[in-house]
């Protein structure tokens, strides 16, 4: 038995509540962040986050994309990065404990909670990759004025495109602090030591917690080159200042011995 896990991100957050409450089928589990379905009667999963991902498994192509239609109606700016990540479960009833691979996990058994670990683990993955995205980008488009700084010892941005520069990174980490939580262990393992490893292991697969320290680390040195450019910003703003000051001094002596 083999079961497919698919996981994209679809938009930047959806609307959970919302989605819970009209969507009609019971959750296996869930919480105001993020919903977990076991569709046993078409033996389909589903699992859908408010960071915008969808996890599918054993989705076939069209349900798929009847879903994704669907979903958008409660999505907050939809994604078009291509962002997909695929995995395999596979059942081997001979093995004590779970295998995990790069691009599967073989299990002693299969249940809706074993699905719905590892459509966790993928999901956190896709949107580590959105973050990494996004704060790559960031990253990238203070390297050009940092290399003008270096060669003009100047830098040509406006007050406006600092400022717009600025609510884009606020805003991107801001995003990663509300999602914060998808460190945390899920609720499933708590009383379940087979769980448990399982999590643990396809939390290393994926290197979810060196990610997540890396997308920190390419914060903060964004925020380095914003107060960088603000400093150089306000050395611009108070010279600039300082020069009319000084042609408004000239001006008013000149005017004083115009009229005398």
């Amino acid at each position: 038995m083999e079961i497919i896990i698919e996981a994209i991100q679809i938009a930047e957050a959806f609307n959970i509540k919302k989605f819970r409450a009209e969507f009609g089928n019971k959750a296996f589990s869930g919480s105001t962040s993020e919903v977990f379905y076991a569709l046993n009667d078409s033996n389909r999963f589903l699992y859908v986050f408010d960071y915008g991902v969808v996890v599918f498994g054993n989705y076939d192509p069209i349900a798929k994309t009847e879903f994704i239609n669907y979903i958008t109606n409660y999505a907050t700016t939809i994604v078009n990065l291509n962002l997909f990540e695929e995995y395999r479960v596979i059942l081997d009833e001979n093995i004590p404990k779970a295998l995990v691979k790069d691009d599967y996990v073989t299990v002693p058994h299969i249940d809706a909670a074993v699905i719905g670990i590892v459509m966790l683990n993928i999901g956190q993955s896709v949107a580590l990759e959105y973050y990494e995205v996004l704060t790559g980008e960031l990253i990238s488009s203070s390297k050009h004025y940092i290399i003008e700084l270096e060669k003009k010892g100047k830098i040509s941005i406006s007050k406006t495109n600092l400022l717009k520069y600025i609510g884009k990174v606020l805003n991107v980490k801001n995003s990663i602090v509300d999602n914060l939580y998808i460190l945390d262990d899920p609720n499933l393992v708590w009383d379940n030591e087979e769980l448990n490893l399982l999590n643990r292991l396809l939390k290393l697969n994926f290197d979810i917690n060196p990610r997540f320290k890396d997308l920190d680390y390419r914060l903060q040195i964004v925020e380095n080159n914003l107060t960088l450019f603000t400093d150089v910003l306000n050395v611009r703003e108070s010279t600039r200042l300082e020069w009319v000051i000084i042609i408004l001094i000239v001006l008013e002596i000149i005017i004083a011995l115009f009229l005398h």
